[in-house]
């Protein structure tokens, strides 16, 4: 990777590189086959990672997934000085993230395949309790599968809650999401070094299933927490194999009719700070480590089915042809240039073709849109002028076309007065950007019930989603030191 010219470290590893990594996956590529059959693994808490990071305890609760052991609550109610690692912020970060970047990547391109409810994810989130364990912190997961460890009690109210996900695009990079949790018990460690006693609690979650890789929905996690997601809806949606997410939960030894809204949890929330690899290169074009977010376009995602008449590749005659084909590819032409005039953002990056034969046109492609604007307004004319393409183009090749919305969500001012105060603890020695992204979080998802902020940390190149993206060692380092100073001022004066 490259690291970012003003920075003194090195980048941190997470680009493909030759050979097997320990804990790597040789999953095929679509989420919901091979890696995300419900009969490819275990429960969390069998891969056996306790032992490596040097934690015991419990596994993962039962169906019900909400209990927390007296003793853990008890150990973690003492000061942040307390039971809990030797090693400073900056030193525990370089260990866990050299232990956390072996799993759930694939051999062969260096990606990331951290799928919800897989063995990959079970590893993940093994990680994650382990972790909590070796600290002291005391350990949940709620009803929706969102794991939770805990320092002060969690019944506790006015809690100050950090966190990210550890969950996966296809052959994702590292930074994306797994950031955003290391960098928390990371920061938890910083303020044990300090000395700082919180005076409120708190909290690291991951949250479930952000990226929506296998179920075709981001953020389902965050969304059943807050209501934003019927769980009969999120019960009967299913992988690229048939799967429901009901049946992949259960297997993972997770009570699917338990999923839904939590509000009491919400309740004791004062605050969600959630740190992130930035997905762009404001921070790298303003030349600064570290930044905050002041709001999240509106996005969605689209799901365009194309509907023509399969038939033999060599003896049809051009003009005798319902090519689905042709109206998906002349779709994509027009998403770009409907997006490109209105200053928005449009992608086809989902496509799935019937029969799929090389020879054989084909009867079905179905091609999923994400589009993102600055405002509501162009990213509702962005997506009707799309629409619009398709069905003309679809009434000239004979192709019936059809459009649903699988997800939305509406742009997301964080609150000013969190936002600002965020701004000021992390950038009490020089004064941070403040910066607008189009990439959805957790965060954005809890704006609504809970007062939210974000962290980002410089990502040189911008690029993410993909195996090459990076992170220099000292700007991670920064972000950990900055999430430190914003946790203490919260919740510890």
């Amino acid at each position: 990777m490259t690291a970012h010219p003003a920075a003194s470290g090195q980048p941190l590893s997470g680009a493909p590189e030759s050979g097997r990594a320990a804990g790597a996956s040789d999953a095929a590529g679509e989420p919901g086959r091979a890696a995300s059959g419900v009969g490819e693994s275990g429960p969390a808490g069998e891969s056996g990672l306790g032992s490596r990071v040097g934690a015991s305890g419990p596994g993962e609760p039962g169906p019900a997934g909400a209990s927390v052991s007296a003793a853990s609550v008890s150990a973690a109610s003492e000061s942040a000085s307390g039971p809990a690692r030797a090693e400073g912020g900056h030193a525990a970060f370089q260990r866990m993230w050299r232990d956390f970047l072996p799993l759930g990547r694939h051999s062969a391109t260096g990606g990331y395949r951290r799928y919800a409810w897989t063995g990959a994810d079970a590893e993940c989130r093994e990680w994650f309790r382990a972790e909590a364990g070796a600290r002291g912190l005391a350990y949940e997961v709620d009803r929706n599968g969102n794991q939770w460890a805990w320092l002060g009690d969690p019944s506790g109210r006015d809690a100050v809650v950090t966190g990210s996900h550890l969950d996966s695009v296809p052959d994702g990079g590292a930074f994306d999401g797994p950031l955003g949790v290391v960098s928390s018990f990371a920061a938890l460690d910083e303020l044990r070094a300090r000395g700082a006693a919180p005076r409120k609690p708190l909290a690291v979650v991951n949250f479930g299933d952000e990226e929506g890789a296998r179920f075709g929905l981001a953020c389902a996690g965050s969304r059943l927490t807050a209501g934003q997601l019927d769980p009969d809806r999120a019960r009967a949606l299913r992988d690229a194999d048939g799967v429901t997410l009901a049946r992949a939960m259960e297997h993972a030894g997770h009570d699917p009719e338990a999923i839904g809204a939590d509000p009491e949890r919400l309740a004791r929330i004062g605050a969600f700070v959630e740190l992130h690899v930035e997905q762009g290169r404001a921070l790298d074009l303003a030349g600064r480590p570290v930044g905050v977010a002041s709001a999240i376009w509106p996005h969605g995602r689209w799901r365009f089915d194309f509907r023509g008449e399969a038939n033999h590749a060599g003896t049809t005659r051009l003009e005798d042809r319902r090519d689905p084909m042709l109206t998906y590819a002349t779709t994509v032409l027009a998403a770009r240039k409907k997006a490109r005039l209105a200053g928005a953002l449009a992608t086809f990056g989902k496509v799935r073709v019937e029969p799929n034969g090389v020879n054989a046109i084909a009867s079905v492609v179905r091609g999923w849109l994400d589009s993102r604007a600055a405002d509501e307004a162009v990213l509702t004319e962005v997506v009707a002028a799309i629409k619009q393409a398709a069905r003309e183009r679809g009434a000239r090749d004979g192709v019936d076309v059809t459009v649903t919305r699988e997800s939305f969500t509406p742009v997301v001012e964080f609150a000013h007065d969190l936002r600002d105060r965020i701004a000021a603890l992390a950038g009490a020695d020089r004064p941070v950007p403040v910066l607008p992204t189009g990439a959805g979080h957790d965060a954005g998802i809890l704006s609504a019930a809970v007062p939210t902020a974000m962290l980002f940390v410089r990502n040189p190149t911008g690029v993410s989603h993909s195996p090459a993206e990076s992170a220099a060692e000292d700007d991670c380092l920064a972000g950990v030191t900055a999430l430190a100073d914003v946790l203490e001022g919260l919740a510890c004066s």
